[in-house]
């Protein structure tokens, strides 16, 4: 892949227009429009953040960790980098309605259901703490709350596993905890690319992380029209457009970008529209798949990953 995709500039000339309604099919790939995507919706709050049901509609499976902390340590991330984990290795996180200078928590209630404040009465710092960087803040309960270079610490009731990071973006406000009690933050990702999904396959994802959605309802041929509209595009944001130099891994042949009825420019994979799923909390969901039977993830060619034949 060339690495010219982490500064693409903005097209804005006419011929750039005009690619915009050039039919499917063509062999000469569209001028590129250098836009990354900004249709994703933030689904998800720190009051219902671990909130709704499963891919199946029931109940999400939730964690009870014992109420300590006891020894921190740090693990490495594949894709976040080191972050801090509690005696059971269960990754601790922060949230960006609290404040570090001075200590204060914002989450309590419901909230605190879904993220459990981590106790600070017999945390110690393992190997990599700094023991200078923690400390306590009182919750209004009385409780002392473990901080980590200012910020309150919480664990995710979704996470069940060592190594588990189910809480990273969620609500675009809960990141884990470096050992510096910074945000752990993935590298920065092409506009557009490709991951493999360990029930799906390889599967198409935005630079956030978020699964990229087909709507079986849509056209492609022998120009791109979206069915989605109105009330849809609230729980479908439509992909904005994304220069081809902004992407890894997908197909570059019918790479275009179209008009919608309102004016918007949508991106496409082989001229099919492409969209996000606002039910998809953080980075790594696929809560979008097979929704209504119309909704299927992207493989990177525009192929519906599981949709039924035709």
């Amino acid at each position: 892949m060339k690495t010219s995709w982490r500064t693409a500039s903005l097209v804005a000339s006419a011929a750039a227009v005009l690619a915009l309604t050039t039919a499917c099919g063509q062999e000469a790939a569209p001028p590129p429009v250098s836009q990354n995507v900004g249709a994703t919706a933030a689904a998800g709050d720190y009051g219902n953040a671990g909130s709704g049901g499963d891919k199946a509609g029931g109940a999400q499976a939730s964690a009870t960790p014992a109420n300590t902390a006891g020894e921190l340590n740090v693990s490495t991330n594949a894709e976040l980098g080191k972050v801090v984990t509690d005696n059971l290795g269960l990754t601790l996180y922060r949230f960006d309605q609290d404040t570090a200078e001075p200590p204060a928590t914002n989450c309590e209630g419901d909230c605190a259901k879904t993220w459990p404040p981590v106790p600070a009465d017999d945390a110690s710092a393992g190997e990599g703490i700094d023991k200078a960087l923690l400390g306590e803040v009182a919750r209004p309960d009385g409780t002392k709350q473990l901080t980590i270079g200012g910020w309150p610490a919480y664990r995710y009731v979704k996470d069940v596993n060592a190594g588990d990071v189910k809480g990273q973006g969620v609500g675009g406000k809960w990141f884990a905890l470096t050992p510096e009690g910074k945000k752990a933050q993935a590298a920065v990702e092409a506009g557009l690319s490709t991951r493999q999904d360990p029930e799906l396959g390889e599967i198409v994802v935005d630079k956030n992380g978020r699964t990229v959605y087909r709507f079986m309802k849509d056209e492609a041929w022998p120009k791109p029209v979206s069915a989605c509209t109105g009330d849809c595009l609230k729980k479908w944001p439509v992909v904005a457009p994304v220069d081809f130099e902004d992407t890894k891994g997908i197909q570059k042949k019918n790479y275009m970008v179209f008009t919608r009825p309102d004016g918007a420019a949508q991106q496409t994979i082989n001229c099919w529209p492409i969209y996000t799923f606002a039910g998809d909390e953080a980075a790594g969901d696929t809560n979008g798949q097979g929704v209504g039977g119309t909704w299927y993830a992207v493989r990177p060619d525009g192929e519906p990953v599981g949709a039924p034949e035709k």
